[in-house]
């Protein structure tokens, strides 16, 4: 499950976000004490000719915020956009960096929001990662401060840091603005915890396809793209995981120069490589890229095995979904300096906090019997060294895992994304949760859009239609 976000392949239609979500946000009174009535995708590492602003401004923020005794900082990076602005009291978007460099504040659905509001926009990068980092190289022990909860207090200090500092510019004090945090994936957990964590300091959250609840063995991806694939796909991607197994077994080279990964010397790795190539197509909604080439090519009485490691080798392979063959190599990992650093952090963060381990379901799995728990470990451990493993249980304590008791979140997710196992899936007074379905409805669909629409809209339509009056305020 890779969440680093995905590039941009064409689609039919772009479409954008729950509009009509934040009236019951942006209407209501701006006292945070009694609240009223999102890769990976927001702030995107793409670079895009539609950006309102690449200049980038930089605060201290505290490199640990628990102890006691250090104080010491780094440079923090960051974007504002006021053009839509109408201080002093215009609501404030902080759009939370995830798991990539952030270049700057794109156009997207929030832009649209921002406007009809009078909003200003900002964008954090999220520590070490891009300019942000505190460290030239990224060892274990220089890792330390990389987790879920320094990232959501960095976002509190910053928070505070850029209030003081817009009401200095426009020469008022005592201001505090209501402010509306948006996140995607892994950034959309992270706008959901900040506002469980720091409901004062907020007016709301979205957050799309969040990654909110920590799991140890995820074996509910490997399911979905099963159910996602459909019967016809998924059985020949079995066939694949077989002749893959059978031929590691006899003549493991040529199989990995077949698939163009014969840089990966771990066998299991290369196995995770297969698995994933035809997941993460699935996971972003574009279930042709590979199940019709896959079915048809098994129809033809064509090598399906050569058809699929073409596939890998000149599409998935190629970053289009946000990963190239070096995320699945354990010694390209192992080094701290290594060119994509991106890959390392989110391991550590896979290894150390949350788990999300792509293991094989006991039965009927698309993925290799060998990608076990213990497979997950010993990667985790030949990367980072002893003792980095995830304590998913912990996590889940802190910040409530599917006892999530946070409010005024707005959760989405679509239908056909694996990783909705790991969101908000239903619906409550204060935490409302929107499931997208259509043919495409992937990860992030309310951001990026569906592959196949204008024909297959209804469930998208249904959403960005919704009556949010329901929603009752205090």
């Amino acid at each position: 499950m890779a969440l680093l976000q995905p590039k941009k392949p064409k689609r039919k239609k772009e479409i954008l976000g729950a509009r009509s979500l934040f009236f019951f946000l942006f209407s209501s009174s701006s006292n945070y004490d009694e609240p009223q009535g999102l890769l990976l995708l927001f702030s995107s590492s793409t670079h895009d000719s539609n950006m309102l602003t690449e200049k980038e401004n930089w605060f201290d923020q505290n490199l640990d915020h628990f102890s006691p005794t250090d104080h010491s900082t780094f440079k923090q990076r960051y974007f504002e956009y006021l053009g839509y602005y109408k201080p002093p009291e215009g609501p404030i978007f902080l759009l939370v960096g995830g798991e990539s460099e952030q270049i700057g504040i794109g156009k997207s659905f929030y832009t649209e929001l921002a406007e009809k509001f009078g909003a200003a926009i900002v964008s954090i990068e999220h520590r070490y990662y891009g300019k942000s980092t505190p460290y030239k190289e990224l060892t274990t022990e220089n890792l330390k401060y990389l987790s879920s909860k320094q990232a959501i207090f960095d976002l509190a200090v910053f928070r505070q840091y850029y209030q003081e500092l817009l009401n200095a510019k426009y020469n008022v004090s005592e201001t505090e603005n209501r402010w509306f945090v948006i996140g995607g994936s892994y950034s959309g957990g992270l706008a959901a915890y900040f506002r469980l964590k720091f409901p004062h300091l907020t007016c709301g959250a979205y957050a799309s396809s969040a990654a909110l609840i920590a799991i140890y063995n995820f074996t509910e991806y490997d399911q979905q793209i099963g159910t996602t694939a459909g019967p016809e796909c998924k059985t020949v991607l079995q066939e694949i995981t077989h002749l893959v197994d059978e031929q590691l077994n006899s003549d493991r080279q040529s199989i990995k120069e077949l698939f163009g990964a014969s840089k990966i010397d771990n066998d299991d790795d290369f196995r995770f490589l297969v698995a994933d190539a035809a997941a993460l197509s699935l996971q972003y909604g574009f279930h042709d890229f590979v199940c019709d080439l896959l079915v048809n090519a098994k129809k033809n009485g064509s090598d399906i095995l050569e058809a699929y490691a073409d596939y890998v080798k000149n599409v998935a392979n190629q970053g289009i979904f946000g990963v190239t063959l070096e995320y699945y190599d354990r010694l390209y990992l192992k080094d701290p300096t290594s060119g994509n650093s991106a890959y390392r952090l989110w391991w550590f963060y896979i290894c150390s906090e949350m788990g999300y381990f792509l293991v094989a379901p006991q039965n009927d799995s698309i993925r290799s019997t060998k990608l076990d728990e213990r497979y997950n470990l010993d990667f985790c451990k030949d990367i980072f060294g002893e003792g980095v493993y995830p304590d998913s249980d912990m996590a889940n304590t802190y910040y409530g895992g599917r006892k999530f008791a946070g409010s005024r979140v707005i959760f989405t997710n679509g239908s056909q994304d694996p990783c909705r196992h790991i969101s908000k899936q239903t619906s409550s007074k204060d935490l409302p949760s929107y499931m997208v379905e259509c043919n495409g409805c992937a990860h992030g669909i309310d951001v990026l859009g569906c592959p196949y629409a204008p024909e297959d809209t209804k469930g998208i339509a249904n959403f960005l239609s919704f009556d949010p009056s329901y929603v009752e305020t205090n």
